[in-house]
C-alpha cells in the first residue's frame, strides 16, 4: 500500500512538474518581486539602515528568501484551484490511486519550484555582493529550515486552493504572508521599532527564522533562535496539514 502511494505520487508529481516546465514564466514571476525588493532596499534604503559590520545585502537576504517562498506558494493555491474547477479530482478519485497522492504531488511541485526560485535569488544576491563563510553543514541547516518553511506555507496554501471561489481568492491569501517579513527583523533591527510593533516583531515566526538563517550565514552562534524557528515551522506544518487534509476529505466525500 505504501509503495502504491509513493508510485501514484511520483506519477502525479511528474504531471505537475511538466506543467511547470511549460510555464517557466511562473518561476520567473515568483522571483521578480523578491529580487525587486532586494534591489530597492540595498541600493535605495540600505545606506540609511545601520546593520553594524554586516553588509546590508547579507543582513537582508534571509528575509528576501522567505518572501520568495511566500510569493511562490500563491501559485500552488492557484494550480490547485484550477484542478478543482476542471473536475480532475473527481476523475482521479474514480481511478485506483492513493486519495492524498494528488495533494502531495502539488505540495512537492511547490517545493521543487520554490527551491529553483531560491537558487535564482541567491545567485542575484551573490552578484550584488552577498558573501558567506558558512560551511557545508551551515548551508544544509539553512536549506533544511527553508524546506520546512516551504512545506508549512504550501500546506497552508492547499486550504484556499481547495475552498476558494475564484482564482484571485485562491492566490490572494499569500499577500499577508509576503508582507509579514516587513514587521520582523528581516529589514531593520527590531530595536529600532516602537514598543507594540517591536513586541509583535520579536514574537512572530519570521523573526526567529530570519535570525537563525542570518546567524548560520555569518557563522555566529545560533542560540535558541534555531530551535524556536524549527518549532514554528514544524508546528505550522502539522496544523496546516491536518486542516488541509480535513478540507480535502470534505471536498471529495
Amino acid at each position: 500500500m505504501t509503495m502504491h502511494f509513493f508510485g501514484d505520487t511520483a506519477v502525479l508529481l511528474g504531471r505537475s512538474l511538466r506543467h511547470i516546465t511549460r510555464s517557466v514564466d511562473t518561476i520567473i514571476t515568483t522571483t521578480i518581486m523578491p529580487i525587486a525588493f532586494m534591489l530597492l532596499f540595498v541600493y535605495v534604503f540600505g545606506g540609511a539602515i545601520n546593520t553594524g559590520s554586516v553588509s546590508y545585502v547579507n543582513y537582508l537576504l534571509p528575509g528576501i528568501l522567505l518572501i520568495t517562498i511566500a510569493s511562490g506558494i500563491a501559485y500552488t493555491a492557484f494550480r490547485l484551484f484550477l484542478d478543482m474547477k476542471s473536475g480532475i479530482f473527481e476523475r482521479f478519485q474514480s481511478m485506483p490511486i492513493g486519495r492524498s497522492s494528488v495533494l502531495w504531488a502539488h505540495v512537492l511541485t511547490s517545493l521543487v519550484a520554490n527551491l529553483i526560485s531560491l537558487v535564482v535569488v541567491v545567485l542575484v544576491a551573490l552578484v550584488m555582493g552577498f558573501r558567506s563563510g558558512a560551511g557545508v553543514l551551515a548551508w544544509l541547516a539553512v536549506g533544511g529550515i527553508l524546506v520546512l518553511f516551504t512545506l508549512a506555507l504550501t500546506w497552508i496554501a492547499v486550504i484556499p486552493g481547495l475552498t476558494a471561489k475564484s482564482p484571485d481568492g485562491a492566490s490572494g491569501f499569500s499577500y499577508p504572508l509576503i508582507f509579514l517579513p516587513f514587521i520582523s527583523s528581516a529589514f531593520v533591527p527590531t530595536e529600532t521599532m516602537p514598543g507594540p510593533v517591536r513586541a509583535f516583531a520579536e514574537h512572530q515566526p519570521v523573526t526567529s527564522i530570519v535570525n537563525a538563517i542570518r546567524d548560520l550565514f555569518t557563522q555566529q552562534p545560533v542560540g535558541t533562535d534555531i530551535w524556536i524557528a524549527l518549532a514554528w515551522c514544524v508546528g505550522i506544518l502539522i496544523v496546516a496539514y491536518v486542516f488541509a487534509m480535513g478540507t480535502y476529505r470534505r471536498k471529495i466525500s
